[in-house]
């Protein structure tokens, strides 16, 4: 039994989750927002500019021309959430002021999900004119409005008044949130259950603010308005059974014998609830239609869980408002998007165009292959389009990029777009930007990739990762797969899971035209390393040494593997066939790690455990060629000790040092020094400081570390202690690119090191995308 406590009012506190709540919010600064600068002030003339006398400036242009006010303020990035907390979050009419807590959590996922700011505004007004008025007063402030827990009738009014009357968008989320994600669920839902929208009968359970905006927008999606019925807290809305309906409500009232919500369900083949815990029972969905598709979505309890659903209906499809059931409907599926995409274009409103838009992207990418990163978000649920996953999650990164371009390109179509976008790929890719350096960094790297995509062998062709992944870089035509096998075994694994490799060539060992071929070749490069014909023979016929020999005869142009053997097994018979390129005597590898405002590149930190001063020096060299050539990046590298510039006398220095000098002698173009410490590297006043002329002002992107050890040490470190991304590890000096995965490589990793090794074969001469260089070069300067 939980035990009980209580508030510092007295008021009981029945739970440890609601002690837990209150820590939460008090802990620190009290509260879930702050407001931060966004440009410096430190500084006499930065403030001068700040405010007095500099601010009168942009005064007297917005003053000129109002629309400069999204020039010189934060206008374009600003919405108020607003209630008067008269139907907070299932509490009821708690007032205002206990309605904040509720706001300020509305701001914090508008800025996590969609990077919009917002001040949370809580109107102590019931009468709705006059919380029409105060709405309006405010609109010089705000980009766009989000109404809030606002009670219904009022809350229609309200919301359709200030639209007509501002000239920025106005959205009061509780009604089209839910509405919005719930459409999308349903469209899904039926066409996995063969049904079409303009036949099913649907039973809403609701006819409040959620309920009525839920009936509409599924309306305009294809439901007969005809073949719904409504219910609220008295029963059915039928004829006679009041002499006068809200206006609302007067839509959805029908001539029909049903009275309860029993009598309405007999034959159904949807339900959606927005109304009360426990409504519907067990035995009123088995009197549903065949494969009955219910939405209970009361919050914390639905109106009937799932397991009383599947408990009686097997081939039910169930979505709730809770996030440990499947099928979430949460409403930050919705509105932190919806906004991005209207501010974006700084639409005049949000129409019933933009609405459906959102809906529609959000049915769309439920049916895209989910990435590993967000299955682990959701401790590794197999998600993939079907009954139990028919609306994307909530920490689906993918969502800024399917639903705000889509919003923004419906605002453009319907006219109310002022700033249109005229790229609309170009705007995605801004987006993207939104999701950190990593991704950035990497469009670049696939904007070269698919000018010339190369065929790339994946010798564990038969692994569900590595086909996912192909099936992204057809899409993405970022490579040609390879897959090297049992063609059979490949094929039946692909249709297993739905990976699509129509477009990938299939390379099956045992019936190849190149056994012979490969066999002497083997027998040549291995024969007096004990080799014999016999032993070719095996060899050749290992997906991993015939993927290796298809790369080495030209056949194909690099090779991706590793998830299911360790690092030096894939390594070494690549090294003993391939060998290292010209002029290099080993090979080393490099990872790119990226901070959330820097990109850094880490070497080496996976293969040369204890380097001497020559192996740094060309370990230095290949990181510099390799950072220039595949990231289109000016390297500038310190090479790292845990000394300054002779400041302590010691081998472990001196070794660095001369590696410095070798670096020099062997590519005098490279911007290179030390020996220094990691924080010279990084940081201009202490770089200053030490050694004022050094060619590293604490500016560097490329760290060699003196060992195995540290490199290793360091990139896990940022890795889990700054949440950077680490892209990598990337083999330098391979004469034919070859790159190795991780036994726990994502499928996205699989993909970025796939492109990567796709860029690194293609010739000196072919030159990167356009835009791409400098997109690179801003990145790795941070």
């Amino acid at each position: 039994m939980e035990d009980e406590g209580t508030t510092r009012q007295g008021a009981k506190v029945h739970s440890d989750r609601d002690r837990r709540a209150l820590e939460y919010h008090e802990q620190g600064r009290p509260g879930k927002l702050e407001v931060i600068p966004s440009k410096p002030c430190t500084t006499q003339a930065e403030l001068s500019l700040a405010y007095t006398p500099g601010v009168a400036v942009p005064c007297l242009e917005i003053e000129k021309n109002p629309d400069d006010a999204y020039r010189y303020t934060n206008r374009g990035n600003l919405v108020a959430v607003i209630s008067n907390g008269t139907a907070v979050l299932g509490l009821g009419d708690i007032g205002a002021l206990a309605g904040k807590p509720v706001m300020e959590g509305k701001g914090v996922l508008f800025k996590r999900f969609a990077d919009i700011d917002v001040f949370d505004i809580e109107i102590d007004e019931k009468d709705p004119e006059k919380v029409i008025e105060t709405v309006k007063r405010l609109e010089p402030t705000f980009g766009g409005i989000n109404l809030e827990d606002i009670k219904a009738p009022e809350c229609f009014h309200i919301e359709q008044t200030l639209k007509r009357i501002m000239d920025i968008p106005v959205f009061h989320d509780d009604q089209h949130g839910t509405a919005i994600i719930s459409t999308a669920g349903l469209m899904n839902a039926l066409e996995i259950v063969g049904k079409k929208m303009g036949e099913v009968r649907v039973v809403f359970s609701g006819a409040g603010a959620a309920g009525i905006s839920c009936a509409e927008m599924m309306i305009a999606a294809g439901v007969k308005r005809e073949n719904i019925l409504m219910t609220d807290s008295k029963g059915v809305l039928w004829e006679g059974r009041q002499p006068q309906w809200t206006e609302e409500k007067a839509h959805f009232v029908r001539k029909t014998k049903a009275r309860t919500i029993g009598d309405a369900l007999k034959g159904a083949d949807v339900f959606v609830g927005v109304s009360l815990a426990g409504l519907v029972t067990g035995e009123m969905v088995k009197g549903m239609a065949k494969k009955p598709v219910l939405f209970a979505m009361a919050n914390p309890t639905p109106e009937i869980l799932p397991e009383e659903v599947f408990a009686v209906r097997k081939d039910a499809i169930m979505a709730t408002g809770r996030s440990d059931y499947p099928n979430q409907v949460n409403n930050v599926l919705g509105f932190p998007y919806i906004f991005r995409g209207a501010l974006d274009v700084r639409a005049r409103a949000i129409n019933e165009e933009m609405k459906m838009a959102a809906s529609k992207a959000l049915a769309a990418l439920a049916k895209e292959d989910v990435p590993d990163e967000v299955k682990r978000a959701y401790g590794g649920l197999d998600l993939r389009f079907g009954p139990q996953y028919i609306i994307p999650k909530p920490l689906d990164p993918r969502v800024l990029l399917w639903e705000a371009p889509a919003v923004a390109e419906a605002a453009m179509r319907t006219g109310v777009a002022r700033s249109p976008i005229a790229d609309l790929g170009a705007y995605r890719e801004r987006l993207e930007r939104m999701l950190g350096k990593g991704r950035e960094t990497m469009r670049g790297v696939f904007h070269r990739a698919r000018r010339a995509p190369k065929r790339i062998v994946f010798p564990e062709a038969d692994e569900e990762k590595v086909l996912r992944a192909c099936t992204i870089l057809i899409e993405e035509k970022a490579a040609t797969p390879v897959l090297v096998g049992d063609e059979a075994r490949i094929r039946k694994q692909a249709a297993d899971i739905g990976a699509d490799i129509e477009g990938a060539e299939i390379v099956d060992v045992a019936s190849s035209g190149d056994l012979e071929a490969f066999e002497r070749r083997y027998v040549e490069l291995r024969g007096r390393r004990g080799v014999t014909p016999r032993m070719a023979r095996e060899e050749v016929r290992k997906p991993l040494t015939h993927g290796i020999l298809l790369v080495d005869s030209g056949k194909a142009d690099g090779l991706v593997c590793g998830l299911n053997r360790s690092y030096p097994k894939t390594i070494r018979p690549a090294v003993q066939i391939l060998h290292t390129a010209p002029g290099v005597k080993r090979v080393a590898g490099m990872y790119l790690v990226v901070f959330r405002k820097k990109v850094m590149f880490f070497a080496d930190a996976t293969v040369n455990i204890e380097p001497d001063a020559e192996a740094l020096a060309e370990i230095a060299v290949l990181a510099g060629r390799t950072v220039r050539s595949l990231f289109d990046v000016e390297p500038r590298v310190a090479m790292l000790s845990f000394s300054n510039f002779g400041s302590v006398d010691h081998p472990l220095a001196t070794r660095v040092q001369e590696a410095v000098a070798l670096v020099r002698k062997a590519d005098p173009s490279l911007i290179v020094d030390g020996e220094m410490q990691a924080d010279t590297a990084l940081v201009p006043e202490i770089a200053e400081a030490v050694l004022p002329h050094s060619r590293i002002k604490g500016d560097a992107n490329v760290l060699i570390f003196p060992d195995l050890q540290s490199g290793n040490i360091a990139y896990k470190l940022a890795q889990r202690l700054a949440e950077a991304e680490v892209i990598g590890p990337i083999l330098m000096g391979m004469r034919r690119p070859v790159n190795v995965l991780n036994h726990w490589s994502s499928v996205s990793e699989i993909v970025n090191i796939a492109a990567i090794t796709s860029v690194a074969a293609c010739p000196p001469g072919e030159a990167p995308a356009p835009g791409a260089a400098a997109r690179l070069r801003k990145a790795a300067k941070g």
